[in-house]
């Protein structure tokens, strides 16, 4: 006993003042039941006792009586020993006088409504003794003890059920102690109606009515004969009564006599082999299922007048039991087909047979969704529609990511109460009995796609606003039914701040594929509603709406749609605020340029605003948003009062040049007169702004010409020198031309300017031989020659040229048309045999160079094949130390042919250009015992195929020409040497490359292979086909069908 201490933690018992004795008090195992043992003072009509046993619990400081057992004056039923088991906390065993042994099993419920609609009202009952404290939680969240009303019975009440019909949900029925049936319906009052005789008072939720008490007309001498009771429809109860040694499930209804004590008769009564230890009805399908203390599971079929039990099976015709009896259950629809679902004292969920989750410690079964709490504290929502068995086993085992909308914390202890229907309330229970309401991320989405789907803009969008659901959403959801019925968003909206809201919250980002993505989203419903970006697509459909609707009451949201767009429209913005200076409109709901100046400002950066509103030009409009900002007069006054003493043009040049608008700037700059001429060269050189002054000016004025000689000038330094000539060239200035084509090589463009000048016959020819001197050096021999003959005059040279660059024929027709076949004899001849005796040491050397590399390819893949088996045999399953080795270590063995090279050209490639190219050289290094010789092989066998390919035209021309100065012997030998490389080549394609791309792309596996050594063959392999080098795993294509051989020679 506390010393000086307050008495806190009583209760009294409902009987008068020296009515009952307490026999005993008893609690259960765990402490959470008392039970009280009683009977009265005074002796009975037969001068026995009444006896009676309580159960009594506690919650948040408040003793609840649960149930109360009445045994009646007979001796023989009164109990003469009571005592809770050791073990399970909830079994109460009793003996009684007359030998007779009883063991209960309690357990804990929620009684709520089932209904799925807007009419219920998320009715919850508490028992408490003669009372029921019903809350309801559509109107009202009140914390236990409290409620939103009270249901007075005369006598304890043992147990309450709601009416299971739609639309008359909130209708319950309570089992007294006495075996009578209390029903409770609606009241004449309405809900949110004022309370009569009291002002300023209205009434949230209207209590129930007592309709109807029903009588049963049944044997009830025993306490608890009715112990489970579902009221289906109308005046309909199913029940299931324990006698001493049969269950029966009955089937009742009001009786059709004229009795004046409303009684219920039992219409059927089915004899049932076990104990029913729980009862549930489908309010969708209308489906019953009971129970058996062993876990069977029983259908109920209530169709016919006689009640029927059947097994419950699945669609395949199994028969479907729990393994295990469930304390909880309840009936659900999963993949179009009807499961019965349970939760078990030891947190085990079942769906029929089926082991979903082992740490449930509550669930509810709303509409189309599973939510469940679990021991991990984590309250589950889960659409089961969308999801199979397997699929809830896997969505309750894994971690949630980021954006998953099924699963969030909650509260250590958290049970689930109720749902609160076609809305976005869960209600939770904390262990120490207080309520806590949340919305789950996955029921407020749902409604939000219902609302949003019935065009419900208003009602999704508070629901958003209030739980901060991102507003994106309203129109991802389905883009083309918003912009279809923009006008009804607004009208529905009908709030300024609202819209506004709306506007500066939209993003490009399309919230149902990151923030809230829906697993059943057709592809169709996510796609955008039309081309272009999502923002400026919205501003401007919510814009033009407005305007047609009411421009002036929509003018903040207008500013908003024009500030919101990707590249914000500010200065048309701002000229809107100016017409509202200008011209003030006239309304209540106008609103002036102040106000909306003022809104803008909250909307943009005041630095940002002043600078667009200086580029407007409107010395006006500055004033205005200056003087709104932190600026001081002395920074910007001056500087206005500057520009307004400069002429217009030159104004707005000054004015873009500080806002860095160039183009802007040049196009005003060139309005202001040929003495600003200078200024405007230095702006198009410091800007680069060729292109467009050029547009400015008329092709034959003196500024088109300078401006095109400094635009030459730019293009000289960026090494585009023909370019440059052109410009020089259009515009007059053909010594600057010609200097720039000379400078590229263009000599055609070099010629003509010089023909166009024209130059005298000397200096012509004299730039002919520089420009043929060039061509030379670049191996362009013909366009050289064509240079010497026709503009230097020179045919020697130009023969000579030719000559040099092997074109045969067209040395030939120079020689005969200029009448000089003395060449023939002194240099052709000669040039003819040096060409042959080049291309056939040509050949000889690349046809070795091919065998060579050809055979050391062959030798390199078979040491990579006999690499691979002894990787195979050190990692196969005979290896007595194969365990000892990791993954890792595997790995490492299965490059460690290249690991050197690997690690070396790793650190190199960190390193400069200069360095990585080295590095890519020795990378394919033709160097024997290299990590990539094979692949260096095949790009040196690819170059000499290609080269060798490419010398058909040139053989050919050679061909003839030596025939044609009976070099036939030559000639022959010649097209033999080449026509038997070419063979050789082709014939060796298919070994080099079908073997390399067979090798490639088989892995070591077979009934042999050990993760080890697959593991390590695909390592040994990677190294072997670099990215940048797959193009060496296709052979070169031949030119076979360019003729180059003389039938002539044999």
């Amino acid at each position: 006993m506390e010393k000086n201490g307050l008495l806190h933690g009583d209760f009294n018992l409902p009987f008068g003042k020296e009515q009952v004795k307490v026999k005993e008090l008893l609690w259960n195992s765990d402490s959470t039941v008392l039970a009280v043992w009683m009977e009265d003072l005074k002796p009975g009509e037969n001068n026995h006792p009444n006896t009676y046993i309580q159960l009594w619990t506690v919650g948040n400081y408040h003793w609840y009586l649960k149930q109360s057992l009445h045994f009646g004056s007979e001796p023989l039923r009164a109990p003469a020993c009571v005592c809770w088991d050791p073990e399970k906390s909830l079994r109460l065993h009793l003996l009684t006088r007359g030998w007779a042994s009883y063991t209960y099993d309690w357990g804990w419920s929620t009684d709520r409504s089932r209904g799925t609609d807007c009419h219920d009202n998320a009715n919850v009952a508490v028992i408490d003794g003669d009372k029921v404290l019903v809350t309801t939680f559509r109107q009202c969240v009140i914390p236990p003890p409290m409620c939103a009303f009270e249901l007075q019975l005369p006598v304890p009440v043992n147990l309450v059920t709601f009416r299971s019909q739609a639309q008359r949900t909130n209708e319950l029925a309570a089992l007294t102690a006495d075996g009578h049936i209390h029903v409770y319906g609606p009241g004449g009052g309405a809900e949110n109606e004022g309370v009569p005789g009291v002002s300023g008072f209205k009434v949230i939720s209207a209590p129930l009515v007592l309709r109807k008490t029903y009588r049963v007309t049944m044997d009830q001498e025993e306490p608890l004969t009715l112990r489970l009771l579902l009221w289906l429809k109308d005046d309909l109860f199913l029940a299931v009564a324990h006698g001493r040694y049969l269950t029966r499930l009955l089937k009742i209804t009001p009786s059709d006599s004229q009795d004046p004590k409303d009684t219920l008769e039992i219409r059927s009564d089915v004899p049932v082999d076990g104990f029913v230890i729980s009862l549930c009805h489908s309010l969708r399908n209308g489906t019953v299922a009971l129970q058996l203390d062993d876990g069977q599971i029983r259908k109920v079929h209530t169709d016919s007048s006689e009640l029927s039990l059947t097994e419950w099976k699945d669609s395949s015709g199994n028969t479907i039991n729990f393994p295990r009896p469930c304390v909880q259950t309840a009936l659900c629809t999963l993949s179009g087909e009807e499961h019965l679902i349970g939760l078990t004292e030891r947190s085990h969920l079942y769906i029929g047979d089926s082991l979903v989750a082992s740490n449930i410690s509550s669930f509810v079964v709303y509409d189309d969704f599973l939510l469940l709490t679990t021991h991990s504290h984590m309250c589950h929502c889960l659409n089961l529609s969308t999801l199979s068995v397997k699929g809830l086993q896997s969505a309750l085992s894994s971690d949630a990511n980021q954006n998953d909308e099924t699963v969030r914390k909650v509260e250590r202890g958290s049970r689930i109460v109720s749902v609160v229907p076609q809305d976005t309330r869960l209600i939770l229970q904390m262990p120490r009995g207080n309520l806590e309401t949340i919305h789950h991320q996955a029921l407020v989405l749902a409604q939000l796609r219902k609302w949003l789907d019935g065009l419900r803009f208003k009602d999704a969008f508070e629901c958003m606003r209030k739980l901060r659901i991102n507003l994106n959403l309203i129109y991802d959801h389905n883009p083309t039914a918003f912009l279809a019925n923009i006008e009804m968003f607004l009208k529905q909206i009908d709030s300024i701040n609202y819209i506004n809201l709306f506007l500066t919250e939209l993003k490009e980002e399309d919230t149902t594929t990151t923030m809230y993505p829906c697993p059943s989203r057709s592809a169709s419903s996510s796609a955008s509603g039309k081309g272009g970006k999502k923002v400026d697509m919205i501003c401007d459909a919510l814009r033009s709406t407005m305007e047609t609707l009411d421009p002036q009451k929509y003018c903040l949201c207008i500013l908003t749609s024009h500030v919101r767009k990707t590249t914000p429209e500010l200065e048309i913005a701002l000229q809107k605020v100016h017409e509202l200076r200008v011209n003030p409109a006239s309304g209540s709901i106008s609103v002036s340029a102040e106000e909306a100046l003022k809104y803008l400002l909250f909307l943009v950066n005041v630095n940002e605003l002043y600078e667009h509103s200086l580029g407007t030009y409107d010395f006006d409009l500055v004033l205005m948003v200056a003087e709104k900002s932190q600026k001081d007069p002395k920074e910007y006054l001056p500087f206005l009062n500057m520009l307004k003493t400069l002429e217009p043009n030159y104004q707005r040049y000054t004015i873009d040049k500080h806002l860095k608008r160039y183009r802007k700037a040049l196009h005003h700059l060139s309005k202001c007169g040929e003495e600003h001429f200078t200024e405007l060269l230095n702006l198009v050189k410091d800007q680069r702004l060729y292109s467009d002054a050029l547009e400015l000016y008329s092709s034959n004025s003196e500024q088109y010409k300078t401006l095109s000689v400094a635009y030459a000038e730019h293009l000289v330094e960026q090494e585009q020198a023909e370019q440059a000539g052109l410009l020089l060239w259009r515009c007059g200035e053909n010594a600057r031309a010609l200097q720039a084509f000379v400078s590229c090589t263009s000599w055609r463009n070099a010629l003509a300017v010089a023909t166009h000048i024209p130059l005298p016959p000397e200096q012509l020819a004299l730039l002919a031989r520089d420009l043929a001197e060039k061509l030379l050096e670049a191996r362009r021999h013909k366009q050289a020659a064509l240079c010497l003959e026709q503009y230097a005059k020179d045919c020697e040279e130009a023969i000579s040229a030719l000559i040099q660059g092997a074109a045969w024929e067209e040395a030939l027709r120079l020689i005969y048309l200029y009448n000089r076949q003395d060449i023939i004899e002194t240099d052709l001849k000669s040039a003819l045999l040096d060409a042959h005796s080049n291309q056939t040491s040509f050949l000889e050397s690349q046809k070795a160079l091919f065998i060579r590399h050809k055979n050391r390819l062959a030798v390199v893949r078979e040491l990579k094949a006999k690499a691979r088996l002894e990787l195979f045999d050190e990692d196969g399953p005979d290896c007595a130390d194969a365990e000892l080795y990791s993954e890792a270590s595997s790995v490492l063995t299965g490059s460690h042919l290249g690991s050197k090279y690997s690690r070396s050209n790793s650190r190199i490639s960190s390193r400069s250009s200069k360095n990585r190219r080295k590095a890519e050289g020795k990378k394919h290094s033709l160097k024997e015992g290299s990590p990539f010789e094979d692949i260096a092989l095949l790009n040196a066998l690819t170059q000499i195929i290609t080269i060798v390919d490419k010398m058909r035209e040139e053989v050919h021309s050679l061909l003839k020409a030596l025939v044609l100065f009976q070099f036939d012997a030559a000639a022959s030998s010649l097209q033999r040497d080449y026509g038997e490389l070419l063979q050789l080549v082709e014939s060796a394609l298919p070994e080099i490359w079908t073997d390399n791309q067979q090798q490639s792309q088989t892995p070591l596996t077979g009934p042999n292979s050990t993760a080890n050594s697959i593991m390590a063959s695909f390592q040994q392999q990677r190294p072997a086909v670099p990215q940048q080098d797959t193009e060496t795993l296709s052979a070169p294509k031949m030119r076979i069908a360019v003729k180059w051989k003389l039938s002539i020679l044999k």
